[in-house]
């Protein structure tokens, strides 16, 4: 069958002509039938809606007496095609009486509140009446109202081809879409099969409650990736917010913390709508950690504010004690000086980039003068102790030669006169200082190594412990030869072991001393 789209030239199902008994119908409001040519209506053949059945407001008339504009006239209405057959079907569920009253076979609905005219019965056939067309041929009478039942049936598959292609389809639409179909499915002022128009509706509702709960389904999916989405915000700016003061980046978890906002705003315009308690309470959550993370910003920068105070002031004084050393001549001490005025200033923090940089400039200025004037000093004694340095370069390829130690006494004394040589040799340039006095420091530690290694080789009371020592463990090892012989001839294998065992023991030991006592 073809379906039908509602023609806005005919009136709904909702409503009917208001027939005029003063005013002829003209040949664009009168119905048009699809076949035979239709015979032109008498004065009287208008049709007439039943009891009951709600009518179009007609076109408002003029005032009495006065007079009235002339009335255009209408285009001719765009009427959709019918298929003839579709429409032959329809025809039988309507019968028109001698006097024009078009009925339709409607077993399953008959208006409570239409009167004993309206509705009859007539054998088994329930009929009712859905308005009069007098002064026309039957199937001219029918048209109107088979028109109007071809119109409802294309709705309810239009709808039906709607809820199962649409993707768009929303829970609002369905709902209202099958309460207005319910309602025009009713009571109809159609002829056709109403039966057939109603049970296509009830598999429509099928359809649509099974949508509708797929719909919700995604709907309620789409809530939950909302809420996860929303409560991933919130969590990013709690975390902003849990940060410890003292290591956060403000500016850029500030910035961070914006754009956080701006992605609540964008899910709140553009996302799934979430319910209200949950998103009210996410933002609570939200609001709670923008506060915190101002309260706490806030904060951090008073205390910093009163630290960088603080800090001006203890390198003002340092700067102004670096500015009386400036001049000094006692090189050695005012370079200890300053070194520790340095480590108060590293431990004086931060006073502010402006104030540091100033401050910052006048202890440079001061420690430059100082240091520069040291150094031009020290400049033209190097010159003097280059001198020493040569001398004591030879010096050192002396010392180092005693190496390694063959004899204690013959290093010993080669190593007075060298160190006697060396203090004569006076001063070494600064940077050659340590080098020079860590090479000689070797050979003097190596020689004393040496000789505290000789001491204990030659000490009487150390060779004498170890002559006790070594008669204890002869004495031990005979008894233990004894304990092994003995458990062997008694065939106590284990005794035995544990015997050879500890033999073992003492004689490694007695190997130790003897070699430590013929040295």
């Amino acid at each position: 069958m073809t379906s039908h789209t509602p023609d806005p030239s005919q009136p709904t199902s909702q409503s009917t002509e208001k027939t005029d008994n003063t005013t002829q119908p003209t040949p664009e409001t009168a119905p048009k039938p699809a076949s035979p040519k239709p015979k032109a209506p008498k004065p009287s053949a208008i049709p007439r809606p039943p009891a009951g059945v709600p009518v179009a407001p007609s076109q408002p008339q003029g005032a009495t007496g006065a007079k009235q504009a002339p009335t255009p006239t209408p285009a001719a209405p765009l009427v959709p095609a019918i298929d003839e057959a579709e429409a032959d079907e329809a025809a039988k569920f309507g019968r028109v009486d001698a006097e024009g009253n078009v009925y339709v076979s409607d077993p399953e609905a008959v208006s409570s509140s239409s009167s004993s005219d309206a509705s009859q019965v007539s054998g088994s056939k329930h009929e009712r009446i859905v308005g009069q067309f007098p002064d026309v041929s039957e199937r001219e009478a029918l048209q109107l109202y088979i028109t109007r039942y071809l119109d409802l049936l294309a709705q309810v598959k239009l709808f039906q081809t709607r809820v199962q292609t649409v993707s768009d389809l929303t829970v609002s639409e369905i709902d209202t879409t099958i309460n207005q179909l319910r309602e025009q499915v009713k009571e109809p002022a159609a002829v056709g099969d109403l039966a057939k128009l109603r049970q296509l509706l009830k598999d429509v509702e099928e359809l649509a409650a099974e949508r509708r709960k797929a719909i919700e389904i995604e709907r309620a999916a789409a809530r939950e990736k909302a809420i996860a989405e929303r409560t991933k915000i919130v969590e990013k700016a709690e975390e902003l917010a849990a940060k410890d003061p003292q290591k956060i980046q403000w500016r850029k978890s500030g910035d961070a913390l914006k754009n956080l906002l701006e992605e609540w705003k964008t899910a709140q315009r553009q996302g799934p709508r979430i319910d209200k308690p949950t998103e009210d309470s996410l933002w609570k959550r939200f609001s709670t950690a923008r506060t915190t993370f101002d309260r706490s910003k806030r904060h951090f920068f008073a205390e910093l504010s009163k630290r960088n105070a603080a800090a001006k002031a203890e390198k003002t004084v340092l700067v102004e004690e670096a500015e009386k050393l400036a001049n000094s001549t006692n090189w050695d001490e005012t370079a200890r000086a300053y070194r520790k005025l340095m480590d108060r200033w590293r431990a004086a923090g931060h006073a502010g980039r402006k104030d540091d940089d100033a401050l910052w400039a006048r202890f440079r200025t001061a420690q430059d003068t100082f240091f520069e004037a040291r150094n031009a000093v020290l400049a033209e004694e190097n010159k003097e102790f280059e001198k020493n340095l040569e001398v004591k370069l030879e010096i050192l390829k002396e010392a180092e030669a005693l190496l390694p130690v063959k004899d204690v006494k013959t290093a010993r004394r080669a190593l007075r006169s060298i160190q006697e040589r060396w203090d004569e040799a006076g001063k070494v340039p600064r940077e050659n200082l340590r080098e020079v006095e860590g090479r000689l420091r070797a050979v003097i530690n190596a020689i004393k190594d040496a000789e505290d290694e000789a001491w204990k080789r030659n000490n009487p009371e150390t060779k004498a412990r170890a002559q006790g020592a070594a008669a204890q463990l002869e004495e031990s090892i005979a008894q233990l030869e004894a304990e092994v012989a003995a458990a062997e001839a008694a065939g106590n294998d284990k005794k035995a072991k544990e015997a050879r065992e500890a033999l073992e023991v003492r004689k490694s030991w007695m190997t130790q001393i003897s070699q430590f006592a013929d040295e």
